[in-house]
């Protein structure tokens, strides 16, 4: 049974559109990257250009929250990157859409809304099937 079969548009057509919609999801998360690390710097710019004391300033608090905020933000675009990266490689091999828990197809829908989905939604919760 061909691996794209029931779970990625028939043909060349369907796994270029595919395709398509992954590198689309590449270029938006490697922009949400470029601009939170833009977000970063100014944040760090700015404080270097005071004498901030966390400790007594009371500006000092929100400061340090806001860049540990968009540093978490900053890593969760970094991982996503990765997840997409790693859907288009499954593609590029043949077994994009395939549930990496159980082996069954991964429901057109959940792949819709997650293009880079790596299970189908019963190994994600946890379900048995």
């Amino acid at each position: 049974m061909n691996a794209f079969s029931s779970h990625v548009p028939a043909g060349a057509d369907g796994r270029a559109a595919v395709r398509e919609r992954l590198l689309t999801e590449r270029g938006e998360t490697d922009a949400r990257i470029s601009a939170l690390l833009g977000d970063f710097d100014g944040i760090v710019e700015a404080n270097a250009l005071v004498a901030v004391d966390d400790e007594h300033d009371p500006e000092g608090s929100s400061t340090a929250f806001e860049r540990a905020h968009v540093a978490s933000l900053l890593a969760q675009a970094r991982s996503h990157l990765g997840e997409v990266d790693r859907a288009l490689e499954r593609l590029r091999r043949g077994d994009y859409g395939r549930c990496e828990g159980c082996g069954e197809p991964i429901p057109p829908g959940r792949l819709e809304v997650r293009p880079a989905a790596t299970t189908c939604v019963s190994c994600a919760a946890g379900a048995p099937h």
